[in-house]
């Protein structure tokens, strides 16, 4: 048995027109993001979504389990990202590129002066970047993204490009990590082999090809997210397409032809 996520496809000021056909028809609309609401809601720990930009998103920084309940959130937010497709020159900001006080943090968030302390990494298909809680981030611009991260609405802006949009400076400082990020996680992922990219703390996260590896099918455990980064999937004999995502507890039903590859999640 599985369950079909609900997907909602949503038009965003920085998506694309250009989505592949694969994942639907979308007559011209500026797609940002195609998301799958699970059945229990704010309830539900994992959450997965697709990208799809075609200029910088907001510089952002995200809260700790600690932090977040605190502010009266259920959970923080770690995320991570595997790229899809990078156009030429596409970029993803992880952290900044030099130690600062959380004073000039304040000072170049509010001039703008923090686009330019940001480590923009140039980004390549199949690239993985793990997002740790408080991490000043942001995505840039000519990406196709599929991002798992923890379950929350909770973003701190700080800074918008001009955007009418809120900012949240007192809350995002106090939580910022202000100085460069890397994590051991981040890597490339090779489409056709079978990896775990993620152990926890949060959630597990496995990238899946043709012929599937059943001895790490077999780490699987609990509710499992299912989806497909390419056609060619199918759980329990029916096909599950790519901008899909399912639920499903038996991983032993999980198929996947040749050149095809799939993600699949579930909560630590």
């Amino acid at each position: 048995m599985f369950v079909r996520l609900q997907t909602s496809v949503v038009e965003k000021p920085w998506g694309r027109t250009d989505i592949p056909t694969d994942f639907g028809d979308f007559s011209g609309r500026r797609i940002g993001e195609i998301w799958f609401a699970h059945p229990d809601g704010d309830d539900a720990p994992i959450m997965v979504k697709f990208l799809f930009t075609s200029e910088r998103l907001s510089i952002q920084v995200h809260p700790d389990d600690e932090a977040a309940r605190a502010a009266g959130y259920p959970r923080g937010k770690e995320e991570c990202w595997l790229i899809l497709d990078a156009k030429p020159g596409a970029e993803l900001g992880v952290g900044l590129n030099r130690e600062i006080s959380r004073e000039e943090l304040h000072d170049a968030a509010l001039d703008g002066g923090i686009v330019d302390m940001v480590d923009w990494r140039q980004s390549q298909t199949d690239d993985f970047v793990y997002n740790r809680a408080g991490t000043i981030h942001a995505i840039g611009g000519g990406l196709t993204v599929v991002e798992v991260q923890q379950n929350v609405d909770c973003t701190y802006r700080l800074y918008d490009y001009g955007r009418p949009r809120e900012l949240h400076l007192d809350e995002g400082l106090k939580v910022a990590r202000p100085g460069p990020v890397h994590d051991p996680r981040d890597t490339v992922v090779d489409p056709h082999a079978n990896r775990m990219l993620v152990s926890g703390p949060h959630f597990f996260l496995a990238h899946l090809a043709a012929p599937v590896d059943s001895a790490l099918l077999a780490q699987a455990q609990g509710e499992l997210t299912f989806v497909p980064l390419a056609a060619g999937c199918r759980v329990a004999g029916e096909r599950v397409a790519l901008g899909e995502a399912v639920l499903l507890t038996d991983p032993s039903a999980i198929e996947i032809d040749e050149g095809a590859r799939a993600l699949l999640t579930w909560p630590a």
